[in-house]
């Protein structure tokens, strides 16, 4: 079973930086931030896979967001950077023990593809 413990984030105003920490214990295929906003569904941020170092991001945050390992692949981080207020959420880290058939990118934001999840960051971004 793993078990995934979330760090970071914080409150910032527009245009500025946080990061968010999520360290695993026990074997992990591939991670991925999730978030989640009042009233809206959870969607899928970045992933990243242990054995490539494969990353993908969503279209929102291309080009502001990045994903990374440390070298013992124990502990995800993603950095943002130009935030706006509409990346206020609290964001998840999740964790999948295998690579399912088929093509990555198609199921990555897919939550019934993980089986362990943190217990949530907030972040919060003011104008």
């Amino acid at each position: 079973q793993v078990q995934l413990v979330e760090s970071g984030g914080g409150s910032v105003q527009a245009g500025g930086a946080l990061g968010l920490s999520c360290r695993a214990s026990g074997y992990v295929a591939y991670m991925t931030w999730f978030r989640q906003a009042p009233g809206k569904e959870r969607e899928g941020v970045a992933t990243i896979t242990h054995a490539s170092g494969f990353t993908y991001y969503a279209d929102f945050v291309k080009g502001r967001f990045t994903i990374s390992l440390d070298n013992a692949k124990e502990t995800m981080t993603l950095q943002m950077n130009s935030l706006t207020p509409e990346d206020t959420a609290i964001y998840y880290c999740a964790a999948s023990e295998y690579m399912a058939p088929g093509a990555f990118v198609r199921y990555w934001s897919s939550l019934d593809a993980y089986t362990a999840w943190g217990q949530g960051i907030q972040v919060t971004v003011s104008s």
